[in-house]
């Protein structure tokens, strides 16, 4: 029993599927008449852009193929109404076996025929009327069947709008032609802009022909403007379709042209509150598929169309030097020439991201730069600093030395005196053995002075100017004023200096003997910790491959291998009291002087190498 339930269910659905379908391909067979009736024919503004409009609103919202037809009234051109009944007989004869399921009226000549001639015409086939204004419907002849869409035509508010954006303003040409409803508009915006009378002065061109009101528009007075309404049939009879006259008169006019109709805006209106094709497109089209829908056209009720909001032609308004400040504003800006910025945004962005990217970089690395800089500075001076600390520490180990060093001058000038004294005490003077005495002791004071200016430079704080140095020279003096060390711990030294022209460098005296000095006072405290073997020190000097090369050899107990890279780091000693500065701060002394300092063993003890650049 379920199992049948079942089968009946699933047949239930296949007929709706089927009825469905059968339903759908029945509606989609029925196609719609529907009928476009011109006023004075397809290609005549602004009712051929409102028709173009039409047709487009009714293929995309209609559910139902659509049959769609366009007729246009001739006989409104000219006001001849014989012709119309023909016109009638034609129309009824194309739809005697096809009745129209909707007429749809565009403009007010088209409206009023259909309205004159309804009975003979289609009296119960549904009407719309639509792109008409209100005050061109004659709302006591519409029947059960006719539906409106209206427009409301504002002509005060249009030169009004004028006024805002050129208030100088005191003429205004209206072109209007001589078909019957151009009578009818010339009438009507007369009675409008009744309330402007004072205040600007209105021409008309209906009794031009079209040759010239172009004369005319070219030699406008200042201060005047042109406001289009129509030009369908000119002075001299003359019929104008489309674009031509307006594009012929915006080629020559001496005055800005204004309207209030969007089908013109773009081929030469300034612009304002205009009236759009697509809201009352729209309107018509929704209220046409309900007619055919179905409802009833009289109960189908629409409100007119009122103007827009303004929008302003840009070319226009630069054209004739309007300034934006003038333009009310809601307004829209349409066809202007747009911006680097709107043209290429983002390339724009692109490239100031990647310059404000680069510039942050830039700013960085000069910042680090600065930074860098200043740690170099700060760097070497406490450098410096602790260069000079050693130094002085240095002179506290040396105070033996260098109170031998100077006693020994001192003591020659001492016994020099005393014999220049005896040769001078005679009974005969020898003058010749007491100036041999008084230039010995002179020699004294020389070499005590340099022993004490040598001594001064080389301890003192301030950094001296570099020059050129003789290596030789410069170890003597370290070894001379070590010499009282190397005598109390017993050792001997072995020097082997190159005789070599180029054995000089270009540098600061006092730090290169700091250098000097503390590897020969580290190679005199290894050797004097040592108790086995004889204590030798070796210094050396050599040229090769355009440096000078400095070796300080000792035979004390040497540096485990694996700690020879160590020993140059900060505060890293091998000696118990020791602050593990020396060589840290030689180091940097010698690569501060382009050079290079290194440590290797030795059979015996170790060997330090000094590298630096020979100058000439």
């Amino acid at each position: 029993m379920t199992q049948g339930k079942r089968i009946c269910s699933l047949a239930a659905i296949i007929c709706c599927v089927v009825l469905s379908l059968v339903c759908h391909g029945a509606l989609a067979a029925e196609s719609k008449q529907v009928m476009l009736l011109h006023s004075f024919g397809r290609d005549f503004k602004p009712w051929s852009e409102y028709a173009r409009s039409i047709r487009e609103e009714l293929n995309r919202q209609s559910p139902w193929p659509l049959d769609i037809t366009e007729h246009s009234l001739v006989t409104a051109r000219f006001g001849d109404e014989d012709p119309e009944i023909p016109f009638v007989e034609y129309l009824r004869a194309i739809f005697a076996k096809r009745p129209l399921d909707v007429i749809v009226s565009i403009g007010a000549p088209a409206a009023a025929f259909v309205q004159k001639h309804r009975q003979q015409l289609f009296a119960n086939t549904p009407m719309v009327f639509t792109a008409v204004d209100q005050r061109r419907v004659q709302y006591s002849n519409l029947t059960a069947n006719d539906a409106v869409v209206a427009v409301q035509i504002n002509y005060l508010a249009a030169v009004e709008n004028i006024l805002q954006v050129l208030p100088d303003t005191k003429d205004v040409l209206v072109v209007v032609g001589t078909s019957p409803i151009e009578k009818f508009w010339k009438e009507a915006i007369e009675k409008d802009l009744e309330p402007l009378a004072n205040r600007v002065k209105i021409s008309w061109t209906d009794q031009l022909s079209f040759d010239a009101l172009l004369k005319s528009a070219s030699t406008l007075p200042p201060h005047s403007a042109i406001f289009w309404e129509l030009m369908i049939v000119d002075a001299a009879g003359v019929v104008h379709e489309g674009d031509t006259a307006l594009t012929r008169l915006h080629a020559v006019t001496s005055a800005p042209i204004f309207s209030y109709d969007e089908s013109f805006f773009g081929r030469g209106i300034v612009g304002g509150p205009l009236l759009l094709v697509a809201d009352t497109s729209r309107q018509t089209a929704a209220i046409t598929l309900r007619v055919l829908g179905g409802d009833r056209p009289g109960e189908v009720r629409s409100p007119p169309v009122p103007f827009a909001s303004p929008v302003f032609d840009w070319r226009e308004v630069q054209r004739w030097g309007i300034s934006e400040r003038r333009l009310p504003a809601e307004s829209k800006i349409y066809f202007r020439d747009p911006s680097l910025w709107d043209q290429y945004r983002w390339q724009i962005a692109l490239i100031v991201s990647v310059i404000l990217l680069q510039t942050a970089l830039i700013v960085g690395l000069l910042s680090e730069h600065r930074r860098r800089r200043i740690a170099e500075i700060e760097s070497l001076r406490r450098m410096t600093e602790l260069a000079h600390l050693n130094r002085v520490a240095t002179a506290g180990e040396l105070s033996a030395s260098i109170a031998h060093e100077v006693k020994q001058p001192l003591a020659a000038m001492v016994a020099q005196s005393g014999a220049a004294l005896r040769w001078l005490a005679q009974g005969t003077p020898n003058l010749n053995e007491a100036r041999l005495a008084l230039e010995k002791i002179k020699i004294a004071g020389d070499r005590a002075g340099q022993i004490v200016e040598n001594l001064r430079s080389m301890f003192r704080k301030e950094p001296n100017a570099r020059r050129t140095l003789d290596v030789n020279i410069l170890i003597e003096n370290v070894l001379a004023l070590t010499a009282h060390e190397i005598r109390k711990h017993n050792i001997s030294v072995q020097s082997a200096f190159s005789d070599a022209v180029e054995l000089k460098t270009l540098g600061d005296q006092a730090q290169l003997e700091q250098v000097f000095l503390n590897l020969v006072m580290n190679a005199i405290e290894a050797m004097s910790a040592s108790q086995a073997g004889a204590r030798v020190l070796q210094v050396k000097t050599s040229v090769s491959d355009d440096a000078v090369l400095i070796t300080v050899a000792d035979s004390g107990p040497g540096i485990n291998a694996k700690s020879i890279h160590k020993i140059f780091d900060a505060f890293y000693s091998t000696k118990p009291a020791g602050m593990g500065m020396g060589l840290s701060i030689c180091r940097s002394i010698v690569e501060s002087h382009g050079g290079r300092l290194w440590a290797s063993p030795a059979d015996r003890g170790m060997i330090f190498h000094v590298s630096l650049p020979v100058t000439g």
